[in-house]
């Protein structure tokens, strides 16, 4: 196997013209120069530079080796500085994925912290549901994922961040329905406002009600948590919410909490990764900021 060094000696000697002047540049020996350049002749077979009395030249086998190790070790110098860019977290890319609440109300804070300290990081942040969030991490789209517990798989390191509390929230329209814990057949009196059937939170949902050996029945059913809480406030009926999520709404009285004779259990909000892959400078150092 061919020494790398012997390729950069190759190099310089080829630049230089002189096996003095390429010892100099590399703070090496003559001698170290001259057996480089035998070793690569005897493993090549054939001459690589003309001995002149007052230097070298390449012959034409070492003419046509020079654009090969040239380029060669271009990139190689090119990848050393890549790796220490990476290393002071100077250059790289954040990949993360998460719902649009976690990202709204979690993610933003600690995100805008790591622009701040680390500008020439690129981020790429994409909104899904925890089935897809799950499956771009098994398949390395993603470095960090954020998702809902209860949730497993074998696959995925996860590590719970932090519990929360959802609950059932309604405009002023409604606002007669806080007086008295409500059971679940009378909530489903109520016209329901979830998120879609695939989300972890309308999961969760449907086996509160089920539970209590009630049949869901939704009347609307959207993709995205704002609009909840949105057609909330208009009077549409009773949204299923992360109460933190609406914590301004409830203090402002644009939103009012229905009560449940059965609580709500609280769940737990997770970071997930792939196990089988090592996290990125840059998604270590965001889990430090988050």
């Amino acid at each position: 196997m061919i020494n790398l060094e012997w390729y950069r000696i190759f190099l310089h000697t080829a630049k230089l013209g002189n096996l003095t002047r390429a010892a100099e540049a590399l703070h090496i020996t003559q001698p170290s120069v001259s057996y480089a350049i035998k070793q690569l002749e005897e493993q090549f077979g054939v001459k690589l530079f003309n001995r002149q009395s007052k230097g070298v030249t390449l012959t034409v086998e070492g003419q046509a080796l020079l654009q090969y190790v040239e380029q060669s070790l271009n990139l190689l110098d090119a990848g050393e500085r890549r790796i220490a860019s990476l290393r002071t977290l100077e250059t790289g890319e954040l990949r993360i994925g998460a719902s649009g609440p976690i990202i709204k109300h979690l993610l933003l804070a600690p995100l805008d912290k790591l622009r701040e300290l680390h500008p020439g990081v690129r981020i790429r942040l994409s909104q899904e549901k925890t089935s897809v969030i799950k499956q771009q991490l098994i398949e390395g789209q993603l470095d960090l994922g954020f998702i809902h517990l209860p949730y497993e798989d074998p696959s995925l390191s996860i590590e719970r961040m932090a519990d929360i509390q959802d609950c059932f929230v309604v405009g002023a329209a409604y606002k007669e329905w806080t007086k008295k814990p409500l059971t679940a057949t009378e909530l489903l009196s109520l016209p329901l406002l979830l998120l879609s059937r695939e989300s972890s939170t309308r999961l969760f949902i449907e086996h509160w009600f089920e539970e209590q050996g009630c049949r869901l029945e939704v009347d609307i059913e959207l993709n995205s948590t704002d609009m909840l809480i949105e057609l909330a406030g208009r009077g549409y009926g009773a949204a299923f919410v992360t109460r933190s999520f609406v914590q301004e709404e409830l203090s402002s009285g644009k939103l009012f909490e229905l009560s449940t004779s059965q609580p709500i259990p609280m769940r737990s909000i997770a970071v997930a990764s792939n196990r089988g892959s090592a996290l990125s400078l840059i998604a270590e150092r965001f889990m430090e900021l988050l």
